[in-house]
């Protein structure tokens, strides 16, 4: 890390979320950002040219590699160098099982979802920038329960309301009722609780969900 503070390399494939981090990372004076990247291929380029401290990596960057390629590209070259100092910092609204494990796989230094606070990010940042890993408190229990093969999924409290309607045997409709949605929510939620617990049927959603306790 420079001893002038920590040099932060962004790459986001929306430029509007690029402007938003900037300012943001702007009222941090230990923070400053050298470069913006709207593709996977450009965060690399300019991540060997630059030398960042940091690169706040999106994972889904449109058309080209995506964010764990560009991620494993950055750490191999930095690799090659001695000491490595660059160090990738995934930012992303995803959190799936498959997302981490790749990234981290990948050589991310971190995995911080985009909703958190402010404050979060800049001590992640700071984290990442001396090679400490800095991850979002669920993506750490995802990576936790993986360590220690429970393999039990992180389901969201709506989604495990959802798991309970699904035990009585309710349908759609009827859920969408209790639980004051509309079908289509309902759906969009059945949807995320499958690929969660890994099954395509409301009967195996039940049964995993008894076999793991997740039902409320």
């Amino acid at each position: 890390m420079s001893t002038t503070g920590v040099r932060i390399l962004l790459c986001d494939d929306h430029a509007v979320v690029r402007a938003g981090l900037l300012a943001l990372l702007g009222s941090e004076p230990d923070i400053e950002v050298v470069g913006e990247a709207g593709s996977g291929e450009e965060a690399a380029a300019m991540a060997a040219k630059l030398l960042p401290d940091v690169v706040l990596m999106d994972l889904q960057l449109g058309a080209g590699i995506d964010g764990v390629e560009a991620t494993r590209r950055i750490v191999a070259a930095a690799a090659a160098d001695d000491p490595a100092d660059v160090h990738v910092l995934v930012l992303t609204t995803y959190d799936t099982d498959a997302d981490i494990t790749r990234a981290i796989e990948a050589g991310a230094t971190g995995y911080l979802l985009k909703a958190e606070r402010p404050e979060e990010l800049f001590a992640a940042i700071r984290a990442a920038a001396q090679g400490r890993t800095a991850l979002s408190a669920p993506v750490a229990t995802r990576v936790m329960d993986h360590m220690r093969g429970t393999g039990r999924p992180s389901l969201t409290d709506r989604e495990r309301d959802i798991l309970g309607q699904l035990a009585r045997g309710v349908g759609n409709r009827e859920i969408a009722r209790a639980l004051f949605i509309s079908e289509a929510t309902v759906k969009t939620h059945l949807g995320r609780i499958y690929a969660k617990l890994g099954v395509d049927t409301r009967s195996g959603a039940v049964a995993k969900a008894k076999e793991q306790r997740l039902l409320p």
